[in-house]
């Protein structure tokens, strides 16, 4: 009994410690909060001005993180909402809408009125009903230079089969957020965790709440048992069953004053519904076998058609006192809830097509002259190792690694009579995307499509807006939907004297002057991001002199000429959200 009365004891002061950091961090980040609902405001009154929807063909949206990617219940859709993007001077938000069509590998941005107020971060579910719905959640928007917050804890519904907006607006949700999970849990949504900032303090959460697609309201869940800690960026998936997988995520707390030290979680929890009791819920901890992803954060997760878990990609951190490195990852991890085991996500290669090659005979030049090449000609694999000195003196280190060419310039196989075709037999190297975190990431009849993201190289923040797609039946090789466009790449050194007097017009990369000029000239977006395109890009050869180049969006061509070296140390300034989703 005293065991048990402590335990109780020591929870009920968590609680409270809990209660008090949430009205210290809600009272300080009020006033930062009040100025920002009013650049909210003046974005939301440019929105007002569509009055009708707009369908526009057009090419792949600008790189971007923390966006959601949702398929459609109904159509061979993908539907990209949201999003950010940081400069290295500004950090950009969207809400803007596009649909990528499956079939006709197209893509489409939507324009609809009264939409949303731009935002990353946020939840996105898809439900079957009245022709498809998409709900959103929370979010974040923040400063155009990130130095203050704004967290949203509004309800959206789109409705897919009429592309209309609308808010739902239900007392008793949960407070303002941004890194939370939200599932489809028969009628109801089910949300947990997230976290709140402001410019000095913080909080995470592990708060449950659930929403009824019926009565369209919310109510605060308390399962029984021992739950995961507060926590942002965890798996949150339902199997089969209906229970509800939580896994990993990120968190960090305060170690002494301007100190915080972060955890990047990897236990495991199940929640389950009770039976008999409607209403009631039970937290469960659980141990999966197998290969076990290693501890990350800002890893992308999407459900495979059998109900498996894949989680994909995102960074592993290592802190020192004053640094902090980032290890990129781009694996492939299922997790299989009715076996409760993790598999590592193994690619079988491309297939090679069978091409039985005549043997030479005794005393034929062919036959002789083919071994003597085979024995002299091999080669072993080329690593080629690049360091790139920006102007600060950054030094980023690039690897690329090249499959061993044959005699005739194709790769070395390791057996030349093709009887047998295993895995990559032919020796071309595997295409696959680049190591990343906060991609966004979807599964559709059968398929997994991985899109945007970001890497560090050295100080710089490289964000993507490749798409990627795989057959997970035949679990072969990736393909390239849409690669990388050097040219969406812009990084701007930040300076002494930043020119910040029209933040409002950067917040977004487009104010209200950039509106009226697009109403009357039809230019650029709302939104857009706003790049020069180099005259001329450095070559490979030019690697020397990169050194006194100015850092521009050529320099990051030539980084993204070789792929990215996966481990590089972080900034110090971060777009809002990065370092904890």
């Amino acid at each position: 009994m005293g065991k048990k009365g402590k335990k109780e004891k020591k929870g009920r002061g968590a609680e409270k410690t809990a209660a008090k950091m949430e009205k210290k961090v809600s009272k300080r980040s009020r006033k930062e909060e009040e100025d920002l609902e009013a650049l909210i405001a003046h974005f939301q009154a440019l929105d007002a001005r569509k009055t009708r929807i707009v369908e526009t063909p057009c090419s792949p949206p600008s790189p971007r993180l923390n966006a959601s990617l949702s398929a459609h219940p109904e159509k061979d859709e993908l539907i990209l909402f949201g999003g950010e993007y940081f400069n290295g001077q500004k950090t950009f938000f969207y809400n803007e809408l596009y649909i990528y069509n499956i079939r006709k590998d197209a893509w489409t941005k939507v324009e609809i009125p009264n939409p949303p107020p731009r935002r990353c971060a946020h939840q996105a579910v898809v439900v079957p009903q009245g022709g498809g719905q998409l709900w959103i959640f929370g979010g974040e928007f923040a400063s155009p230079d990130g130095e203050q917050f704004y967290h949203y804890r509004d309800l959206w519904v789109l409705h897919l089969a009429t592309k209309t907006w609308e808010q739902v607006r239900s007392p008793g949700g949960p407070l303002g957020r941004s890194g939370h999970r939200m599932v489809a849990w028969k009628r109801q949504f089910i949300l947990f965790g997230g976290f709140h900032e402001s410019t000095r303090d913080y909080i995470y959460y592990n708060d449950l709440y659930a929403f009824s697609l019926d009565a369209f309201t919310w109510s605060r869940l308390s399962p029984s048992g021992t739950g995961p800690t507060p926590r942002s960026g965890c798996q949150m998936t339902v199997t089969a069953q209906g229970s509800i997988v939580i896994y990993g995520g990120y968190s960090k707390q305060r170690v002494r004053k301007d100190v915080d030290r972060g955890t990047q979680h990897s236990d495991m929890f199940l929640l389950k519904a009770e039976e008999e009791r409607e209403g009631r819920w039970a937290w469960a901890r659980v141990n999966p076998s197998g290969a076990k992803p290693s501890p990350r954060s800002g890893f992308s997760v999407a459900v495979a058609p059998n109900h498996q878990t894949l989680l994909f990609g995102g960074v592993c951190d290592e802190e020192e006192e004053e640094s902090l490195e980032g290890h990129f990852l781009n694996d492939l991890h299922f997790y299989d809830p009715v076996r409760n085991r993790w598999l590592a996500g193994q690619l079988k290669g491309p297939k090679v097509e069978k091409r039985r090659r005549r043997r030479g005979k005794k005393g034929e030049p062919g036959g002789a002259n083919q071994q003597e090449m085979k024995g002299t000609g091999a080669q072993e694999p080329l690593e080629v190792v690049r360091e790139v000195v920006a102007e600060d003196g950054t030094v980023v280190t690039i690897k690329q690694v090249l499959a061993a060419l044959g005699p005739a310039g194709r790769p070395e196989s390791d057996n030349d009579e093709d009887d047998d075709d295993g895995p990559n037999e032919a020796g071309v190297p595997a295409v696959e995307p680049s190591p990343r975190s906060n991609a966004m990431l979807a599964a559709k009849h059968g398929r997994l499509y991985l899109y945007g993201g970001m890497f560090e190289a050295g100080d710089r923040q490289v964000t993507l807006s490749d798409l990627y797609c795989l057959d997970l039946h035949k679990m072969e090789e990736w393909t390239v939907l849409v690669a990388m466009d050097p040219e969406s790449q812009e990084w701007l050194e930040e300076t002494d004297s930043e020119e910040d007097s029209d933040e409002v017009r950067g917040a977004e990369g487009g104010g209200e002057d950039e509106e009226d000029e697009e109403d009357e000239a039809g230019g650029t977006e709302a939104g857009a991001l706003q790049t020069e395109s180099p005259d001329t890009h450095p070559s490979m050869d030019d690697a020397e002199s990169c050194e006194e180049q100015e850092v521009t969006s050529s320099a990051m061509y030539f980084l993204w000429n070789l792929p990215p070296s996966p481990v590089s140390p972080r900034p110090e300034r971060r777009p809002p959200s990065a370092t904890r989703l």
